[in-house]
């Protein structure tokens, strides 16, 4: 599910942010950007960050700031400067040429001023760094709570409506070998031959057709696949992928159901179901 955290801490010498923030994918995919200086930490906090979920995609970016002034400085290299002087009286001596070497000479030479930055400590900040992330990660998962709500009313308002077509199917079931026998007779009659509608053998293709139309079996899996999909809906457990197979389950018991029994009515609340079904595929993508 999507979701976004945000949480920052102010130590002595340092300000730490943190953006936490998450898509919708089927596997788990970590992307964390860290400063060079607390790179040592990047292990833990990629573990930090799995633990918060099973699914989607989460990024995570840590900013690293000098809390007030900055800590860097100028450094100058006397020695080297003195060597550079040197060098202009040793010019001046052996070639007999005049060097005015001023101040604004020196600031251009090579290598007679650099500026140092203070670098973080990354067992320093480990403590602090990690109580941001946490922080974050608890704005994050707030978000994605809020979102799993309406996503949970959304799908048990889906599952009610395949509930109520099942019990249409269940309703109708009976009357399909009914249904067939009528058709039967029918088509024996307008062949014009004299048939004994009591022979064994009109019968026996009653009842053959009887037993093979029978859907009992997947109305009861039927059941039995959509209460354990409510279930799921009320765990707190990681449960998409579970969601996703029983889809796949449901799916299946829907395209038997429409083979065997063979019937315009019973075809339109499968299609039905299976609409709604698809719509609760697409939202389980978004489940941990």
């Amino acid at each position: 599910m999507t979701g976004f955290g945000r949480a920052e801490t102010t130590t002595d010498e340092w300000k730490i942010e943190i953006e936490v923030s998450g898509v919708n994918r089927k596997q788990i995919d970590i992307s964390l950007n860290l400063p060079g200086s607390l790179q040592e930490l990047e292990g833990e906090l990629r573990r930090r960050l799995t633990d918060s979920g099973s699914r989607g995609r989460i990024q995570a970016r840590v900013n690293l700031s000098h809390a007030g002034e900055s800590s860097n400085h100028l450094v100058f290299d006397e020695s080297l400067a003195h060597q550079y002087i040197e060098a202009a009286r040793s010019l001046e001596t052996s070639h007999d040429v005049e060097t005015r070497l001023t101040a604004a000479d020196l600031f251009r030479a090579p290598g007679l001023f650099r500026i140092e930055e203070s670098n973080a400590s990354a067992e320093d900040l480990r403590e602090p760094l990690l109580g941001t992330l946490e922080s974050a990660l608890v704005e994050f998962r707030e978000m994605q709570e809020r979102e799993g709500a309406h996503l949970r009313e959304d799908l048990c308002e889906r599952i009610e409506e395949i509930e109520k077509l099942i019990v249409e199917l269940r309703n109708l079931a009976p009357r399909v070998p009914e249904l067939h026998r009528e058709h039967l007779q029918q088509r024996l009659r307008e062949s014009g031959l004299e048939i004994d509608y009591n022979d064994d053998r009109v019968l026996r293709e009653i009842a053959l057709f009887a037993e093979r139309s029978d859907i009992t079996e997947e109305l009861t899996r039927l059941d039995s696949h959509l209460s354990q999909f409510r279930s799921y809906l009320e765990s707190t457990e990681p449960t998409g992928r579970s969601m996703d197979f029983l889809c796949q389950e449901l799916n299946r018991e829907f395209n038997t159901i429409g083979s065997k029994a063979n019937d315009a009515e019973i075809a339109q609340r499968i299609v039905a179901a299976k609409t709604e079904l698809e719509k609760i595929r697409e939202q389980v993508q978004n489940v941990q």
